[in-house]
């Protein structure tokens, strides 16, 4: 980024973050949807008994570490977290233009919605 940052600028830049994030999830998931489905779309689905949802789902280093390993579901909960990075991206990267435009009010309304985003998905992480 360079000094001279304007409104055009980071308007187009957030625009490519969020365009970029939301195609890079939606492929992330339909890859693995469709992996899931060449390898477990013919096995039985039980209703009848409720099965947790595993811990390789829901850690962030185990599903990085279970996607090397292709497993379907967790490619598919790499695709879902890329999509919630996405918003949190984009309120990053605004918040740096803000501060190359040398805005102190808009700095400091988007690093109090960065603060509340990154609080609500520590307090949703601390629950599970």
């Amino acid at each position: 980024m360079s000094a001279r940052m304007t409104d055009a600028t980071l308007e187009r830049m957030v625009s490519v973050i969020l365009r970029t994030g939301t195609l890079l999830s939606g492929a992330v998931v339909l890859a693995g949807g469709v992996y899931y489905l060449v390898h477990h779309g013919a096995e039985p689905a039980s209703y009848h008994v409720f099965e947790a949802q595993p811990a390789v789902d829901r850690m962030i280093p185990r599903i990085v570490a279970a996607v090397f390993t292709l497993r379907a579901r967790s490619i598919i909960q790499l695709g879902i977290l890329l999509l919630i990075a996405t918003p949190i991206a984009r309120v990053v990267l605004s918040l740096v233009g803000f501060a190359f435009e040398r805005d102190r009010k808009y700095v400091v309304v988007t690093a109090i919605v960065l603060a509340v985003l990154l609080l609500s998905l520590i307090a949703g992480a601390l629950q599970a």
